[in-house]
């Protein structure tokens, strides 16, 4: 058996749906973006378009020699 990929409609009544009776539109907003900031980073992730962290502390002078 396949389960087959929620659509964003269905995501969006799934986020609703878990947000409080006294929910906020900046409550929706905020959970929305936060959302789609993560499915960003999973792709990115995936498509390996990431930077170690290591590179990203030496760049700031923070590595370790």
């Amino acid at each position: 058996m396949q389960i087959q990929p929620q659509t964003l409609k269905q995501q969006a009544y799934q986020l609703i749906d878990q947000l409080p009776d006294d929910a906020t539109w900046h409550d929706l907003a905020y959970r929305a973006a936060v959302r789609a900031d993560i499915e960003a980073g999973l792709a990115d992730s995936a498509a390996n378009r990431v930077t170690p962290v290591e590179d990203i502390l030496q760049e700031l002078g923070l590595a370790e020699e």
